[in-house]
């Protein structure tokens, strides 16, 4: 298999990039026709399990065997032939944790599972033409019992009471499937819905503030989000960091900087801005995007290594 080196690991030069959810703007619901299944805060992840030469991966191909050999090593066990799409999720204090699995390194001490929910092969069968409840079935049935592998479980109809579950938890929400929904691999579908308690996305990074008072490197993260094919402005993000890791992203985006804003939609370079081409993109959450489209109350979470 060939593999692209790239920073922060190897890419494979083949892969399948996974079906995405659409954002939902509506309230959870119950419905007969739909399944709900809790918002994993973890990287997605697509596992080809193919013994010694299993390969575990992101979404865009950057490849998890050495980074997470936890999960990797138990995959290599399952004698199972089979392509399996889930979540690798780390816990602190029993909750999924982003910022434990975006510093990694310095937190393997800690419960790191893959939760799997869908199946898009076995023994050599496509099944991404077949139902969902039918691919959940299989998948079910061919896991065996594992601490670090888990298959995501579901419930039928009762989405609300989920949601409701989810938000006394502080999870991040839940995802809304269509039972008969089929597979389709780097789309996203209306098929599936995310439904958020609290508001967590993603963002390019595409530029900083000078830093204030005591702080060092930076002041703040300046965003952007895709809206519509177009890199939007959308505020700036300046809580969430470490000394250490004030320090890190700024080694990472100075060498970035440009003179013009890099936005699809310009925006007017304030004193003690610095535009950067939009390499990074980060995980943040807010309260709300305001009408001017930027971000409320924002906190950083970290960097998304899997985009």
């Amino acid at each position: 298999m060939k593999y692209v080196k790239i920073e922060g690991g190897v890419k494979l030069s083949e892969f399948i990039s996974p079906m995405s959810a659409t954002l939902s703007d509506e309230p959870a619901f119950d419905d007969p026709k739909w399944l709900f299944e809790i918002k994993w805060d973890g990287y997605r992840a697509v596992a080809e399990l193919k013994g010694k030469d299993t390969r575990l991966y992101s979404r865009n191909g950057l490849s998890y065997n050495k980074a997470y050999p936890k999960i990797y090593n138990e995959l290599v066990k399952l004698k199972i032939n089979a392509v399996i799409d889930g979540e690798v999720v780390v816990f602190r204090d029993g909750l999924p944790s982003f910022q434990a699995i975006q510093n990694y390194k310095s937190t393997q001490n800690l419960p790191i599972q893959f939760i799997v929910f869908d199946c898009l092969q076995h023994e050599g069968k496509d099944l991404t033409k077949l139902k969902l409840i039918d691919r959940k079935e299989i998948l079910q049935s061919i896991l065996p019992n594992s601490d670090v592998i888990k298959y995501c479980d579901h419930v039928v109809e009762d989405g609300i009471a989920l949601f409701e579950q989810a938000t006394k938890m502080n999870l991040e929400g839940i995802i809304a499937k269509r039972m008969d929904s089929k597979y389709y691999p780097d789309k996203r579908s209306k098929e599936w819905l995310k439904i958020k308690n609290v508001n967590v996305d993603d963002f390019k990074i595409v530029g900083w503030t000078d830093p204030k008072a005591s702080r060092q490197y930076f002041g703040a993260l300046l965003l952007a989000r895709e809206i519509d094919g177009e890199l939007v402005y959308s505020g700036e993000v300046g809580t969430g960091f470490t000394n250490e890791l004030l320090k890190s992203l700024f080694s990472k985006i100075q060498p970035l900087e440009v003179d013009e804003c890099p936005c699809d939609v310009p925006v007017k370079k304030e004193k003690g801005f610095h535009w950067a081409k939009p390499k990074y993109s980060c995980q943040v959450q807010y309260v709300e995007i305001t009408d001017d489209g930027h971000v409320r109350h924002p906190s950083f979470l970290g960097l998304r290594k899997d985009k």
